[in-house]
């Protein structure tokens, strides 16, 4: 199965949509127009406007963590968040999404409590967690989401 895989992000820099090699996430990708680094050893922010194009143009499980910033439980889960970031790098994209700023994906997508860590892939969600979890719970889920793709 040597079919690429792709993550399509905004530079968020000079905010262009880049498409990015999976398999070449850990080699600092650098923005097309800017040039600046991709920076996917840590989470992508999203917001109302690069939730739906990222989602469904990736072709890689998408791990979003929508939380806010004055969210005690959000603060204890960033750093499983971070780490998954760094470690899935190209296998999957982690995403953050501030429900403050992005009210309108937040309700879109139903969300009742923060933080609440969604896993996508081809554009739909696949796997839904509610409440701060530790990263094996994380990984888990992204697991379940996999397999799920893959089945």
């Amino acid at each position: 199965m040597s079919e690429e895989r792709h993550l399509t992000i905004r530079c968020q820099f000079c905010e262009t949509w880049n498409r990015v090699d999976a398999a070449r996430a850990a080699d600092r990708p650098k923005c097309g127009k800017c040039g600046k680094p991709m920076l996917l050893d840590r989470p992508v922010k999203l917001d109302d406007e690069s939730f739906a194009r990222t989602i469904a143009e990736t072709d890689v499980p998408v791990l979003v963590d929508f939380y806010a910033d004055w969210c005690g439980p959000c603060k204890m889960m960033a750093p499983y968040v971070d780490e998954l970031a760094r470690e899935q790098q190209g296998a999957v994209l982690v995403a953050k999404l501030d429900t403050d700023r992005a009210q309108r994906t937040a309700s879109a997508f139903n969300i009742r409590g923060i933080p609440t860590s969604i896993v996508f892939f081809g554009g739909r969600e696949v796997a839904r967690q509610s409440g701060a979890v530790p990263k094996a719970a994380l990984e888990g889920l992204i697991g379940k989401a996999m397999n799920g793709a893959t089945a």
